[in-house]
C-alpha cells in the first residue's frame, strides 16, 4: 500500500550562504504527481507551478516555500550553525500559485541535503531517514508520511481515486471572499452573517451586502449620489457602533461640505440618521448631539427625544463652556481638532470641554454632566488630549507629557501608566493595559504597561493600527514586514500571524476581514 506524503518548502536562498552548493550530495530521481493534489482545499496546478510538488519512492513531496509552510502552519529557520530548524507555529497564509510561462516534464534530479535539520525540536539524521528531506529548484522538499505528517504536524490527509491527495493542516486559513472585484476598491465590513461592499456605477454609489454563505445572492442596502463639484471622494466608511452596523460617507468640501451617518436596519437597508459635523450618542433620554461645526462655538451640547430632530433639542451642559474639540492655543493663535471621547454612561455624560471664549484659557478638562440635573462637573482638572472610559476607569493621555493616565470616574486616584509618549491607540484588556508609542522614525510601536519594570515592547514589528475585538489584539503591521497581520491574545502572545499584505482590516466577532493591499481581493480569516 502506498502512503501518500507530502512535503514542505522553504527558499534556499533563505536557509544557505551564497555560493554554497549541493552538487557534492546524494541525487536522486523524483517526477511529478500524476494525480490531483490539494492543500488546505486549494488545488495545486503543477504542471506550471515554479515548486511543483514532486513524488520519490511513491511519497509525494511538497516544497516548502515561505507562503507554503505557512499555509500548512509551519515556521522555518536557518542558520549558519544550527542549519534548518521546521516546527509547527501559529502561523497562516493564502494560497500562493508561484505560476510560471515554463511547463515542468515528467523527471528530474533532486539532492538529499546533508546539513543539520530539526524538527519541532528533535535532530533528524537525513542520511538514515527512509524518505529523507529533499532539495529542488533551491526549496526544501518535505515527505509527507505518517510519521511526520501526522506524528509531527498533527495533519489530516485523505487519498481518493477520483480525487486524489487532500491535505488539511488544521491551522486557521486565509480564504478569498467569492465577492465581486470591484469590492475592494472601498471599505467593506462583516456583520451578523453578511458581507457588507459597495460599488460606484457613474456617479451613484450602491451599497450591498451580501450572505456570508451565498455571497452570489447580494441585496441592494442603499444607494447615494457622489458630489463631484469640488472632487471625486466615493469613499465610505462601515463601522460598528453600539453593536449596530452603521457607515459614512461625505458631501461637498471641507468648510462648506458636511458628513453623512447611515444604519443598517435589521431589515438591511439603511438610512440616514444623522448629517453634518458632529458627534453623537444615545443616552437613556435620547440622542445626544456634539456640533463640530467651523467656525467652533460653545454651548454645542444638544439633546433630543426620540423621534424629535436634532436642532429641536434642549441645550445641556454649562453653556460657558465649549464641548468635543480639542484646543490649542500657543499665546499667537488657537487651533482646533475634533474629538470623539464622548461617552455616555448611564445618565451621565463625559465630555472634554473648555471655557468659551477659549481666549480664558480653561481648556481641554473632562466634565461630567448629568442627564437629568445639568449638574456639570470639572473631574479632571489637567489639560487632557483624549479620553477613553474601560471597565468603569478614566484613560486620558495629558497635554503636558503625552503619557497615560488612569483614574476613577469621580477623577480620583490618578496614577501615571505609560513610560512612553502615547500616540494613537490605548485599551486595558482583562487588566493588562496597551498602547502604542512612535519611534524615532515616526513608526509606531506597540508596549505593554509593567507597573513594576520598564513597559514591555508586545512585537518588535512597526503597527500601523491596533483594534481590540472578541478578546483578540488585531495588530495591522507596517507595509514590507514578513507578516502583513498578527492577532494576539490578551495577554499579549502570539495567537496567529498572517503572511498576507493588508491595506485595510475590518473584525467583527470571529470574523477577520482584510483587503489584500496587493490586488485587493477580500481574504478572511476562519
Amino acid at each position: 500500500m502506498f502512503l501518500w506524503a507530502g512535503s514542505l518548502t522553504l527558499c534556499l536562498s533563505l536557509l544557505l550562504p551564497s555560493g554554497r552548493g549541493l552538487a557534492a550530495e546524494h541525487r536522486v530521481s523524483v517526477t511529478l504527481p500524476t494525480f490531483e493534489v490539494k492543500l488546505n482545499g486549494n488545488k495545486v496546478e503543477n504542471e506550471y507551478r515554479e515548486y511543483p510538488l514532486l513524488v520519490y519512492r511513491d511519497i509525494t513531496y511538497v516544497p516548502m516555500t515561505w507562503y507554503d509552510s505557512r499555509l500548512l502552519g509551519l515556521e522555518t529557520e536557518w542558520t549558519q550553525q544550527d542549519g534548518l530548524n521546521i516546527a509547527k507555529g501559529k502561523v497562516t497564509s493564502s494560497y500562493v500559485p508561484y505560476k510560471t510561462d515554463h511547463k515542468h516534464s515528467g523527471g528530474y534530479k533532486a539532492a538529499i541535503p546533508a546539513f543539520k535539520i530539526t524538527i519541532n525540536g528533535r535532530t533528524v539524521d537525513n542520511s538514515k531517514e527512509e524518505y529523507p528531506l529533499l532539495s529542488f529548484n533551491n526549496v526544501i522538499y518535505f515527505p509527507l508520511t505518517w510519521k511526520f505528517a501526522h506524528d509531527e504536524w498533527g495533519w489530516e490527509y485523505v487519498w481518493d481515486d477520483n480525487e486524489g491527495l487532500n491535505i488539511n493542516s488544521g491551522n486557521p486559513q486565509v480564504k478569498t471572499v467569492d465577492l465581486p472585484t470591484f469590492a475592494g476598491e472601498n471599505d467593506v465590513a462583516v456583520f451578523k452573517g453578511y458581507y457588507y461592499f459597495a460599488e460606484t456605477i457613474g456617479n451613484t454609489n450602491h451599497v450591498y451586502r451580501a450572505p456570508v454563505h451565498n455571497t452570489s445572492n447580494k441585496e441592494p442596502v442603499y444607494s447615494y449620489d457622489v458630489d463631484a463639484s469640488y472632487s471625486f471622494n466615493k469613499r465610505l466608511n462601515f463601522e460598528i457602533r453600539d453593536d449596530e452596523l452603521w457607515f459614512s460617507y461625505h458631501v461637498g468640501g471641507a468648510i462648506m461640505g458636511y458628513d453623512v451617518y447611515c444604519k443598517v436596519n435589521d431589515n438591511g437597508k439603511a438610512a440616514i440618521e444623522q448629517q453634518g459635523y458632529l458627534d453623537f450618542k444615545q443616552t437613556p433620554n435620547g440622542t445626544l448631539t456634539i456640533h463640530q461645526f467651523v467656525p467652533p462655538g460653545g454651548n454645542n451640547l444638544l439633546l433630543a427625544a426620540a423621534g424629535q430632530e436634532n436642532q429641536h433639542g434642549k441645550r445641556i451642559g454649562n453653556p460657558n463652556l465649549i464641548y468635543g474639540w480639542h484646543v490649542t492655543n500657543d499665546g499667537t493663535s488657537t487651533s482646533f481638532g475634533p474629538d470623539r471621547s464622548t461617552t455616555v454612561l448611564g445618565d451621565d455624560v463625559y465630555v472634554l470641554a473648555s471655557s468659551y471664549p477659549v481666549e480664558h484659557g480653561d481648556l481641554n478638562k473632562i466634565y461630567k454632566i448629568n442627564i437629568k440635573t445639568n449638574e456639570t462637573e470639572k473631574i479632571i482638572h489637567a489639560e487632557v488630549s483624549h479620553f477613553k472610559i474601560l471597565n468603569h476607569k478614566l484613560y486620558y493621555v495629558k497635554d503636558a507629557d503625552h503619557s497615560l493616565y488612569s483614574a476613577n470616574l469621580d477623577g480620583t486616584d490618578e496614577q501615571k501608566l505609560s513610560d512612553l509618549p502615547v500616540a494613537n491607540w490605548y485599551d486595558e484588556i482583562d487588566g493588562q493595559v496597551y498602547y502604542t508609542a512612535a519611534n524615532v522614525k515616526g513608526q509606531f510601536h506597540l508596549y505593554r504597561v509593567e507597573p513594576s519594570k520598564e513597559d514591555a515592547l508586545v512585537i518588535k514589528e512597526p503597527v500601523e493600527s491596533v483594534q481590540f475585538v472578541n478578546d483578540k489584539i488585531i495588530c495591522k503591521l507596517a507595509a514590507g514586514e514578513e507578516y502583513g497581520v498578527k492577532v494576539l491574545d490578551q495577554s499579549g502572545d502570539l495567537h496567529l500571524a498572517i503572511t498576507d499584505q493588508a491595506s485595510d482590516v475590518f473584525a467583527y466577532h470571529d470574523f477577520i476581514l482584510m483587503v489584500s493591499a496587493k490586488d485587493q481581493s477580500i481574504k478572511v480569516i476562519q
